[in-house]
């Protein structure tokens, strides 16, 4: 793979995940709620799925996903019931501050925030679709394909990791700044946006990207 492929990559990938999706609004609330620690996990999460869901695709089970509306149906409302139910426990999460000293003033482990962003993001069949329609433009056939796709499935991680440790800052210090109040608004508000999101999940058609 050329630079000029790698690096049209990096510009339309990172263009792509800078807009606010699950795993972003689950890495600021984390950050705002659990601290960076639990932040870190659950990027890591997301990071994972990333590779996972690339290489679904270089298996072939993108296509796969595409061809059965069975299979294509299953998945879309696994995740859209998926995001409902993030939505309602962030909902009705309590609000505290920070306190580095006192473990169980985090809300959600390390352990649960790494599986709820890896869940929501292998859940959502958009993901799979949508690396199934993109990523075969920038494999160049001659080459050796199974390279190609590890590389652009850590250079999507890596991107993903990056934007994420922003969103996860950003709720980071709101956590230490606003009032409790307003700290249960933004959880509100990102409740919320999982919900439209979920509901936009389950109204999603496969023909949007054929």
């Amino acid at each position: 793979m050329d630079l000029a492929t790698l690096s049209l990559f990096v510009l339309a990938v990172s263009a792509v995940t800078v807009i606010p999706g699950p795993t972003m609004l689950l890495a600021l609330n984390n950050g705002a709620q659990g601290g960076k620690r639990i932040a870190v996990c659950g990027i890591a999460g997301a990071a994972l799925s990333d590779l996972i869901l690339i290489g679904a695709v270089g298996c072939g089970l993108g296509a796969l996903l595409l061809a059965s509306e069975q299979l294509f149906t299953l998945v879309k409302w696994a995740g859209a019931a998926y995001l409902l139910y993030l939505a309602w426990l962030l909902w009705r999460a309590p609000v505290g501050r920070i306190q580095t000293n006192t473990p169980t003033s985090v809300p959600l482990s390390g352990r649960s925030a790494f599986l709820r962003s890896l869940f929501v993001a292998l859940s959502n069949p958009k993901g799979l679709l949508f690396f199934s329609a993109f990523l075969p433009q920038f494999i160049h056939p001659e080459g050796d394909i199974a390279i190609q796709y590890a590389t652009l499935a850590l250079v999507t991680a890596v991107i993903d990791i990056a934007l994420m440790s922003v969103y996860a800052l950003g709720g980071h210090h709101a956590m230490r700044i606003l009032s409790g109040k307003a700290m249960r608004w933004l959880n509100r508000g990102c409740a919320g946006l999982l919900a439209g999101l979920g509901v936009a999940l389950s109204l999603y058609r496969r023909s949007t990207i054929s």
